[in-house]
């Protein structure tokens, strides 16, 4: 299996995953408010520790990914800023990676 599909596997994975526990919310919680959701994040040290585990792995991704995506001219890159906050990074970050696997494969590809 080329490594560009095992990246869009695990986008896959990552959005199911992540919108199961999201759906879960909407579900059972009374106020689905943006403001309870992220109140929420902050109810134990664990959750905090998650959050602020989180936040360090999206910054690490925008300072990389921003450049890269402009250095090999991938389009639609810049789509994935919205979607890490829509979606989650666990589906943005691996479809990044697919995107530009592909981008690089191309690029292989014409220079033979």
């Amino acid at each position: 299996m080329k490594l560009k599909y095992v990246f869009l596997l695990l986008a896959i994975i990552g959005v199911s995953y992540t919108w199961y526990f999201n759906i879960q919310f909407y579900i059972t919680e009374e106020n689905t408010s943006l403001l309870n959701y992220i109140a929420q994040t902050k109810t134990t040290f664990p959750a905090r520790s998650f959050s602020a585990d989180l936040l360090v792995v999206v910054l690490t991704f925008f300072v990389w990914y921003i450049p890269e995506g402009i250095k090999l001219k991938i389009k639609y890159w810049w789509v994935l800023i919205p979607l890490t906050f829509l979606v989650a990074i666990a589906f943005t970050f691996p479809l990044f990676l697919y995107m530009r696997q592909a981008k690089l494969d191309k690029l292989k590809a014409s220079h033979k």
